[in-house]
């Protein structure tokens, strides 16, 4: 039986490759700080629990022991990162790393963490140029995210080791912090009759289910190599269609007000807004004998049940912060009062 262990395997890549891999027939074990965390239906289907810090060496060497066919590390977000699990990679059939759309630039320099949102004029391919690598700015910074992942990459890559690299674009499922989708779950469960969108619902930023990450991760475990690889679903659905398809999950209609540039700013916002389309081009992946486990719309599904379920327990996810500027309701009701008579598209 292979094996596979993964680091930070309790969280929403971890999870879905965890339950993938053990209903394939691997021996999986995930290592975590808290052994509260360990998904129930990972311990259900056979997987272990090993409590090891990330960022202790020690501790993850004595969680791989003699080895493994697979390696995964959900946690890589800097250079020193990337050195403390090259003594881990020696010793594994096939080592695959978490990474993200962060990294890539446009013809001016821009990314999806600058100020000026990036243009790419067609899918971005894995030979799109990046950020320059940096260890001196923080990884948790707009800045400083996908420049260090960056510099983690190339220490993996240039090691020589069966290392693949998985460029990922706004992962979603279950286990998902922050869970984009509740921006338009908790309208729903509110009982909103209309849904407005700036742009028109337009805006496209490619999403990632964490379920297709893990089958890439499948793939790529058994056909080791040094790679980059990036991992989207099969369809790059617009803001509309998302919201469209969580509607409909949850059996919901709504009247929905496509706003043009004339609307109110902030209006209609979205985790999926974009003035341009940031689309992946997965085809390399394609051609390594990936397949993905669903559309988007199929691969959400359990987590939209989830976040109902969680809400009705009296566990939404914390409205603040990310989710404060999606729910101004007064502003919304104000402008829908206002078009009285009017045509709402």
């Amino acid at each position: 039986m292979p094996r596979a262990l993964i680091l930070g395997g309790t969280g929403l890549v971890g999870r879905a490759t965890a339950q993938r891999l053990l209903e394939a027939g691997w021996q999986v074990e995930v290592t975590g700080r808290d052994p509260a965390r360990m998904p129930a239906e990972l311990t259900g289907a056979g997987g272990q629990f090993i409590a090891a810090d990330r960022a202790d060496p020690g501790q993850g060497q004595a969680a791989l022991g003699a080895g493994a066919d697979l390696l995964v590390d959900c946690l890589c977000f800097t250079a020193a990162d990337a050195r403390s699990l090259l003594p881990l990679a020696a010793n594994s059939g096939s080592t695959v790393v978490i990474s993200s759309r962060a990294v890539y630039v446009d013809a001016a320099g821009h990314h999806v963490n600058s100020d000026v949102p990036p243009y790419f004029t067609a899918p971005i391919t894995e030979t799109q140029p990046t950020l320059a690598p940096t260890t001196d700015i923080d990884y948790r910074s707009r800045e400083g995210y996908g420049a260090n992942k960056v510099a983690a990459e190339l220490v993996l890559l240039e090691s020589g080791l069966p290392i693949s690299v998985l460029r990922a674009s706004q992962i979603h499922g279950v286990g998902a912090s922050p869970a984009r989708e509740w921006a338009v779950v908790k309208r729903v469960l509110d009982g909103r009759t209309a849904l407005l969108l700036a742009g028109r619902g337009a805006g496209v930023v490619h999403t990632t289910a964490a379920a297709n990450l893990a089958a890439l991760i499948e793939t790529v475990a058994e056909r080791p190599g040094t790679r980059v690889l990036n991992c989207a679903d099969p369809d790059a659905p617009s803001a509309l269609e998302i919201c469209r398809a969580i509607a409909g999950h949850l059996g919901h209609e709504w009247e929905e007000v496509l706003l043009d540039d004339t609307a109110p700013a902030g209006l209609g916002r979205t985790p999926w807004d974009s003035p341009h389309p940031i689309v992946l081009d997965t085809s390399a992946a394609t051609a390594l004998g990936y397949r993905p486990a669903g559309t988007y719309a199929t691969a959400i599904a359990p987590a939209l049940d989830r976040l109902v379920e969680a809400a009705r327990n009296g566990q939404p996810p914390v409205d603040d912060g990310y989710f404060a500027e999606y729910f101004d309701y007064a502003a919304e009701d104000a402008f829908l009062a206002g078009r009285v008579g009017r045509p709402g598209r």
